[in-house]
C-alpha cells in the first residue's frame, strides 16, 4: 500500500476504534489473506509468518475451516441445552493433562480463562492475595489485568497483587544459572508469600506461564520450578500455569509447558491457538477445585463452549496428531535454534540463543561482555525484517529479544529463509548500538 493509504486506513482506525490502538512495525501490515505459514498483504506481497500462535496448525487450515463451517450450518447454542460437542470435546482435552486434571470449564478468550482461575483459588484458599512477576501479560479483565508491570491498568486496585522479579537465564538472579537461579527465584516467592500473609490479603495463588514467554522464555531446565512449586503448596496456596503460549505442542517435548519443566499445576488457562483462530479458550482443573469454584460462584458464558467453537477446538487436536506437529515443532526448532548459533558465531550482537521447539529467538546485546541490551538495535531487525517478508517482532525484559513463534507447520526450509534474510539484515545494519 502507499503511504498515503496507510494513513488514510490508520486514521479511520482512529476514528472508530478510538486511540492507541496499536499495530507492529514502524510501517503497518495490511493483511488480506492467509494460508499455511504465510500471509499476503493488501499489495499481494507475502510474508513468512514467524509470530503468530493464534493460527496453531497454519492459517485458515482447511479441516478447521470445514468444521467451523458444518457445525455453523447445523447449529450453534449454548451450553444451558445439551450437546455431545463439548463433552467429546473436554474429555479428548482432559486425556493430554496428568490426573488429576480432568474437568475443564470453555471461555472465549485466555483474560476469561485467567479470570476464572484466580476465582477458583480464592474459592479453594478463601484468600485473594496473588503472585505474578513483574514483566508478564495473563490478559485484560479488571482483574487479571492488575497482574500485569508490563501493560499497567491506570485503574483497579491491585493491593492484592505481588510481584516478583521475571527470571532470567541470561543475567540470573544471584549471578549463578541453573539450581542456584531456581532457589533465588523461589527465595523471592516466599517473601511474597510472607508479605500478602501479613498485609491483610492472604496468599492465594500464583500464576506463571511455565515458559515464562512474556519475560524472553529464559533457558530453564526441567526441575528448575520445583523450588517454587514447594514453597506454593507449603503455604497452602494453589499454581495456576497459564499455558496460551506454551501449549497444545508447541515447545515439542511434551504436549504441555509444565510438563516439559515438570511441574504439575493445580489449574491450567488455555487459549489463544486452541482454535486456530476461532475465540475459544478454557480453564482445567481437578473435580474438588472444580466443585469449590462452582459451588462459590454461579458461573456461565453464552458463547463458551458453543457447538462451533467446539468443532474448531476439536479439528486442531485432529490436524496435531495426523500432522505431527509436534514432533515438526521439537525438529523443526532444534534445526533453528543451530541456526541462531552459527548466525551468533559471525554477529556480535547476539548475546544469546535460547528456546523450545517453535517458540526461540536470540537477544541482542551491544557489548557480549557487558550484556548490555541493544533494545532500539532489536527494533531495528524486527522493522528490516518486515520489510523483507518476515513477521516477527522482540518482547523479554529488555524488549531486546527477538520472538520468534511461527504456526506449527513451520518447516526447516521455512526457517533458513527466515535465517538467510536475518543474516543480510544484521549484515547491513552493522554492530548494534543504541
Amino acid at each position: 500500500m502507499s503511504a498515503t493509504s496507510t494513513s488514510r486506513l490508520l486514521a479511520r482506525r482512529a476514528r472508530l476504534l478510538g486511540p492507541n490502538v496499536s499495530t507492529f512495525y514502524d510501517e503497518p501490515v495490511h493483511l488480506v489473506k492467509g494460508k499455511g505459514v504465510w500471509v499476503w498483504d493488501a499489495d499481494g506481497n507475502r510474508y513468512l509468518d514467524c509470530y503468530n500462535n493464534v493460527p496453531h496448525v497454519g492459517h485458515c487450515h482447511p479441516r478447521v475451516v470445514d468444521a467451523i463451517c458444518q457445525q455453523a450450518s447445523t447449529l450453534n447454542t449454548h451450553t444451558r441445552y445439551l450437546h455431545e460437542g463439548i463433552l467429546d470435546y473436554v474429555e479428548r482435552l482432559a486425556a493430554t493433562f496428568d490426573a488429576p486434571l480432568a474437568t475443564a470449564i470453555m471461555t472465549c478468550t485466555g483474560s476469561e480463562a485467567n479470570d476464572i482461575a484466580l476465582r477458583m483459588a480464592e474459592a479453594v484458599t478463601g484468600k485473594r492475595g496473588v503472585i505474578a512477576t513483574d514483566h508478564t501479560y495473563h490478559g485484560n479483565t479488571t482483574a487479571v489485568a492488575q497482574l500485569s508491570r508490563t501493560n499497567v491498568p491506570g485503574t483497579g486496585d491491585g493491593s492484592h497483587v505481588r510481584h516478583v522479579p521475571a527470571p532470567d537465564s541470561y543475567r540470573p538472579l544471584g549471578g549463578v544459572a541453573g539450581p542456584a537461579h531456581a532457589r533465588a527465584f523461589a527465595a523471592k516467592v516466599e517473601e511474597a508469600i510472607d508479605d500478602l500473609e501479613t498485609s491483610g490479603p492472604g496468599f492465594s495463588a500464583i500464576i506463571l506461564c511455565p515458559a515464562f514467554l512474556n519475560e524472553g522464555f529464559p533457558q530453564l531446565e526441567p526441575g528448575w520450578l520445583d523450588p517454587v512449586v514447594k514453597v506454593v503448596r507449603k503455604a497452602g496456596g494453589v499454581f495456576i500455569a497459564d499455558e496460551v503460549q506454551p501449549g497444545f505442542g508447541r515447545n515439542g517435548y511434551r504436549f504441555w509447558g509444565h510438563q516439559r519443566i515438570g511441574v504439575q499445576p493445580d489449574i491450567v488457562t488455555l487459549g489463544k491457538p486452541m482454535g486456530n483462530g476461532h475465540p475459544v479458550a478454557g480453564v482445567v482443573a481437578d473435580a474438588d477445585i472444580m466443585a469449590a469454584f462452582r459451588k462459590s460462584f454461579r458461573y456461565f458464558n453464552t458463547f463458551g463452549g458453543n457447538p462451533v467453537s467446539c468443532a474448531a477446538a476439536m479439528a486442531v487436536l485432529d490436524v496435531m496428531e495426523d500432522e505431527g506437529l509436534q514432533d515438526n515443532a521439537r525438529v523443526v526448532g532444534e534445526h533453528a535454534r543451530a541456526g541462531l548459533s552459527k548466525l551468533a558465531e559471525k554477529h556480535d550482537c547476539i548475546g544469546d540463543v535460547r528456546g523450545y521447539g517453535l517458540f526461540f529467538g536470540a537477544e541482542l546485546v551491544t557489548d557480549r561482555e557487558t550484556r548490555s541490551p541493544a533494545t532500539s538495535y532489536a527494533t531495528k531487525v524486527a522493522n528490516e525484517m518486515r520489510r523483507r517478508g518476515i513477521l516477527l517482532n522482540k518482547l523479554g525484559l529488555h524488549y531486546n529479544t527477538l520472538k520468534i513463534r511461527p504456526p506449527m507447520p513451520f518447516s526447516k526450509e521455512n526457517a533458513d529463509y527466515m535465517l538467510g534474510t536475518l543474516d543480510g539484515v544484521l549484515n547491513d545494519l552493522g554492530p548494534a548500538r543504541d
